[in-house]
């Protein structure tokens, strides 16, 4: 009798996992990440490329009559992103280094190592990013060493940059992928 009801148990058990691990990564949550506190509870998808080569970076407008002109995403929206001519995002070789190809708002990464003198960065596989001087101060404050706080987007008006997305305030900066 005893053997019979310990099966049952087992087996119950085993149906009921997959379905809360399903019901954890509809939610954006996989076992050992942080819910996104930024851009309302989830990863943003990815910035939509602008035709228009001299767009200016958008400010977010607050109804107190505030602008928030930091690169962020909020609502889905991409703020405050450089013009696609902007001179400091050219690359005589762009993807000089390699592509990366895990990017987009289905992975979500913690960072291995960060050296703060060359502000560069590496991820899970040793596959390493710089972030761009000009926006280094934006990030220099960052949590580098918690858990599963960033995505990376391929940046779609910038050939060969990259954006680093921070989960959990919603900024994102560029970076250029230096390989593994």
């Amino acid at each position: 009798m005893k053997r019979r009801l310990i099966f049952v148990a087992a087996l119950a058990v085993l149906v009921t996992l997959p379905v809360l691990a399903q019901r954890g990564q509809e939610h954006g949550q996989e076992r050992g990440q942080n819910p996104p506190r930024a851009n309302q509870g989830h990863v943003p998808p990815p910035p939509p490329r602008r035709e228009d080569a001299h767009a200016k970076p958008e400010p977010e407008h607050h109804a107190t009559g505030h602008m928030n002109t930091t690169p962020h995403v909020n609502k889905d929206h991409w703020y405050g992103h450089d013009r696609p001519d902007d001179k400091r995002y050219h690359f005589d070789h762009p993807f000089e280094h390699g592509r990366f190809e895990h990017f987009g708002p289905s992975y979500r990464y913690r960072i291995e190592r960060f050296d703060p003198d060359h502000h560069r960065l590496w991820l899970p596989g040793g596959f390493y990013f710089e972030v761009a001087s000009w926006d280094w101060p934006i990030c220099a404050d960052w949590c580098w060493d918690c858990a599963d706080d960033f995505a990376i987007y391929e940046d779609t008006d910038h050939a060969g940059w990259y954006l680093l997305y921070n989960v959990h305030t919603g900024v994102y900066v560029h970076v250029n992928y230096m390989g593994s």
